[in-house]
Parts: C-alpha cells; sequence; structure tokens
C-alpha cells in the first residue's frame, strides 16, 4: 500500500488578541480554527478543538497579554489539547512573549522567567516557536528547538521613513541594552546613531532614571527606539531629556504597547509627537489617544506561517535581520 501525505494547515487563537488572528488568516487566505474556549467558575480554562486535527499542522497564535498568566496558561492548555488529539507538529506564535524581561539574575535570589516559560512550552509539546522582537534574541537559547525570531522593524521603518521625511534624524536608544536594536533602525532610515545612558535604583521595578545624552541630538528629529512600552517611565523621561538638549521633535517606536497605568497619562502629558506601536498586543479604546500610531504585523506573521507550513526560510523574509 502507498499514500501520497497531504498537509493540513489549521491556525487556532486563543482569547488574548482575536483581531490580531483574524488578520493573520486573512492574509493567508485561510478560515479561523475552531476551538471551544470556556472558563469555569474557579477561574480554570477548557479548551476543545471543533474539528479533527489529526495529523495536522497547528498553529497556536497566543499574546501574552494582560492577564498575562491566564493567557499564558490558555496557550499551554491548547497546546496540550492538539497533542492529545494527534496533531503532527505544534507551532506556538507568540507576538508577545509574557516574562521575557526576566531573562537573567540581576541580583540574589531572582527567578529566570523567560526560561521558566521556555521550559513550560516545551513539556506542553510544542515542535516550534515563532515569536516577534524579544526583549533580549538570547531567549531563543532557552528554548532546544526551532524558533523563529520574526521583528516588527520593516513595518516601523516603513512608517517613520514616511513621517520623517526630509529633516535630520537620529535614532536614539533610551538604554545601553537596547543599541544594537537602535542601530538596526539607524541603518534603514540613513540615521545618526544616540544613546541615553539609564540608571535604575537598586531594588527597584518599572523606575528609571535617564542622565546623560552620548551623541548629537540639539536641532534634530529624534526617533526613541524600545522594544515594549509598559509604564512608560523610561520612555517619558527619556524624551524629555532629548527636548532638553535641543531636539526639535521627538519620536517613540515600539513593538510592544503594555500601556500600563499610568502610562496614557504620561504619554499624552509628554512633548512627544508620536507614539508608534503594533499590534503585537491588544489596544483597549480606553487606552488609545490622539498620537498613538498602531501598525499591524499580521502579514510578517501570515509569511512567516506559510514559510513554516511550507518548510521554506523565514530569515529570508527579513533579509536575515530577524535574529
Amino acid at each position: 500500500m502507498e499514500l501520497v501525505s497531504k498537509k493540513k494547515l489549521v491556525v487556532v487563537t486563543g482569547r488574548a488578541n482575536v483581531p490580531l488572528a483574524q488578520e493573520v488568516v486573512a492574509a493567508l487566505g485561510e478560515p479561523l480554527g475552531e476551538v471551544h474556549l470556556a472558563t469555569f467558575a474557579n477561574g480554570e480554562i477548557y479548551a476543545r478543538y471543533g474539528e479533527s486535527i489529526r495529523g495536522a499542522d497547528v498553529f497556536i497564535i497566543q499574546s501574552h497579554s494582560d492577564p498575562v498568566n491566564d493567557h499564558l496558561m490558555e496557550q499551554l492548555i491548547m497546546v496540550d489539547a492538539a497533542k492529545r488529539a494527534s496533531a503532527k507538529r505544534i507551532t506556538v506564535i507568540c507576538p508577545f512573549y509574557g516574562y521575557s524581561r526576566q531573562d537573567k539574575k540581576s541580583e540574589g535570589r531572582e527567578p529566570i522567567t523567560a526560561r521558566l516559560v521556555a521550559d513550560m512550552l516545551t513539556v506542553a509539546g510544542i515542535d516550534r516557536v515563532v515569536t516577534v522582537d524579544l526583549h533580549q534574541g538570547q531567549i531563543q537559547g532557552f528554548f532546544n528547538l526551532p524558533v523563529d525570531h520574526l521583528t516588527a522593524l520593516p513595518v516601523i521603518t516603513n512608517y517613520l521613513a514616511e513621517v520623517t521625511a526630509g529633516t535630520d534624524v537620529v535614532v536614539v536608544s533610551p538604554d545601553a541594552g537596547g543599541v544594537k536594536r537602535a542601530q538596526k533602525f539607524a541603518n534603514h532610515l540613513g540615521a545618526d546613531l544616540a544613546i541615553i545612558h539609564k540608571r535604575r535604583p537598586r531594588g527597584t521595578i518599572n523606575v528609571a532614571q535617564a542622565l546623560h545624552i552620548v551623541g548629537e541630538v540639539a536641532g534634530r528629529t529624534c526617533v526613541l527606539i524600545d522594544d515594549m512600552i509598559d509604564t512608560a517611565g523610561t520612555i517619558t523621561s527619556a524624551a524629555e531629556l532629548l527636548v532638553a538638549n535641543g531636539a526639535t521633535e521627538v519620536y517613540v517606536a515600539a513593538t510592544h504597547a503594555l500601556l500600563s497605568d499610568p502610562a496614557v497619562d504620561r504619554l499624552k502629558n509628554s512633548s512627544i509627537r508620536e507614539v508608534i506601536v503594533t499590534n503585537s498586543l491588544p489596544i483597549p479604546s480606553e487606552k488609545q489617544f490622539d498620537s498613538l500610531r498602531i501598525l499591524s504585523i499580521a502579514p510578517l506573521i501570515a509569511d512567516a506561517i506559510d514559510a513554516v507550513f511550507e518548510d521554506t526560510s523565514v530569515s529570508e523574509i527579513f533579509q536575515g535581520e530577524n535574529f
């Protein structure tokens, strides 16, 4: 007996960011897979696939957004359900990878939660991970399986090139850890690079002070680049420092908009011209404001899913800049 194998693509989503998943499947020209999700009275999560996924290539989209623990657990449960339903290959797509900021020990007796999340996903039974703009690229090394690290750089730089056209642009990293990321943006925009020296008081979280600028910003359009905006303390203090040093306009660009309180108030009351983010995380209407621009990364994720399903190169989509 000889059988000709056929590949079946199934894309499903958790409840964290359904609009993004709908954009992804629209770009793929595929329907969104049927999965029933519910929450028991005591907070436990239930998942059941509404169609056979035996032998299928299953992609599970879920951003680890607020409430991050619920959405992470929901994705783990969906992985377990897919594994027990005999899916051939399970790929988790995490547009925002939760707990990524704790990727090393900064002080004694701290956890490394980025590794913990990787271990949980691996034990649940995944075969591959697709994520976007990790806090640090070395998180890929926490997995002993393929990781496709996508970047929103092309989407954001295309928009920045339009809004800053004809101005003298300098790309600014808000701290030393983001220099490599900022340099890539500067290369694409044909701009200079500046760095802000930041200090985080010992023993604190969500507290940072912008102190000094390395580079020339006076009389120039500054573009602050970061991977995420949480409480916006770092980015707004950096913007005020740039303005105080003679910057004519300040734009802020980040992939992930967590916008935890009091981020919206800080951004609205700052001297920032425009805040540019992506839809890797859902942004409710009450957190949106006039100077906020939300760009879609759905085409990038759709291209990555297509490449993984067809067993072609994902890095070629980004000309090798997705590391």
